[in-house]
């Protein structure tokens, strides 16, 4: 509760010297009767009506205080809010080639990917968010959704050996991957479009060069974020040989200029993890980069409260005077 006109409260200090008077002169306002004795009446019981005396100072008080809170006009707020929010398109390129099997990041460089995206994918419901896969060709694995759900069981599905298996051509094309994604964002009406790249080779693959992609890309207004992954100079790899798996370490070749060059030609950034670490803190620092605009509007709608404190300060008022004229009732 508020009150519109607070000045008026500042009239409660009146009490002050009216209860100090009641107080020091109520004495000399009252009849007196001299007597020669008073031992016949200091032990009698004391009547109620002295007793109850008090209370016409209390009722009237009482009343004062409910007509200043009256004239302070006494208000309730009644508010609600108006909430939009307008989300990013980002689509999430993916590398499946086989070299993401290397087990520089823990399980290996794809299924740690696909933990960070997934983190990354939950912790924004109100963006469009799609997922591209490429290695030596690219296709859609989830078209952009908000259905986020089902994005991450698609994200969770894509296999750690489907280059590898033969289901899709083996090799980088990154230039392919990132013509994918951009061809998903091209129609949208979305007023921030962003592709996350992340790959650990270098483009040996494809029909389309990956500046070419991003000539694409800067031309739609899409921002691409690169990211390269994996350790410096060698990583341990699983080969699948006669009777189990034997690591041989192969060479890490990460083209890193390229990279940079799309992020630069596109307004976005590159960014390079070599552990699970660096690469979380890689989808953290682009998610704070990217944020979705809230838009919040807030109504109010004031009320005036005054209707009972009026109507009390009325009962009080009519019992003081009933009090007055009957059981408080001064002879002549």
């Amino acid at each position: 509760m508020e009150f519109a006109n607070k000045e008026y409260l500042f009239l409660l200090l009146l009490l002050i010297p009216y209860i100090l008077w009641y107080l020091m002169y109520r004495k000399k306002t009252e009849p007196t009767m001299r007597m020669s004795d008073t031992k016949a009446y200091r032990f009698a019981p004391r009547s109620w009506k002295v007793t109850l005396m008090p209370l016409q100072l209390i009722l009237r008080i009482a009343v004062f205080v409910l007509l200043i809170i009256i004239l302070a006009r006494p208000q309730t707020r009644n508010s609600w809010n108006n909430k939009s929010v307008e989300g990013i398109d980002i689509m999430l390129a993916m590398d499946v080639s086989g070299s993401m099997l290397a087990e520089d990041l823990r399980p290996n460089r794809i299924e740690a990917a696909k933990d960070v995206a997934a983190e990354f994918i939950a912790g924004r419901p109100n963006d469009n968010i799609g997922l591209t896969i490429f290695a030596g060709e690219a296709f859609t694995q989830c078209p952009m959704t908000t259905d986020h759900a089902s994005l991450l069981n698609l994200l969770q599905g894509v296999r750690t050996d489907i280059a590898t298996s033969g289901l899709i051509e083996d090799g980088t094309a990154i230039g392919m991957g990132l013509a994918n994604a951009v061809s998903r964002l091209k129609d949208s009406k979305a007023k921030s479009k962003v592709v996350i790249l992340l790959t650990d080779g270098s483009n040996n693959r494809g029909d389309i060069s990956p500046m070419t992609a991003a000539e694409i890309a800067k031309s739609l207004g899409i921002r691409v974020y690169t990211i390269g992954v994996g350790t410096n100079k060698v990583a341990p790899y699983p080969m699948v040989v006669a009777g189990g798996v034997q690591y041989v370490n192969i060479p890490v070749e990460i083209d890193s200029k390229t990279l940079s060059e799309i992020a630069a030609a596109t307004d976005g950034d590159f960014y390079r993890a070599t552990n699970n670490r660096e690469l979380q803190n890689i989808y953290k620092e682009i998610d704070k980069l990217e944020k979705s605009k809230l838009s919040v509007k807030t109504y109010s709608k004031k009320y005036d409260a005054y209707q009972p404190f009026a109507m009390v300060a009325i009962l009080l008022l009519l019992l003081e005077i009933l009090l007055r004229i009957t059981v408080f009732r001064k002879l002549p």
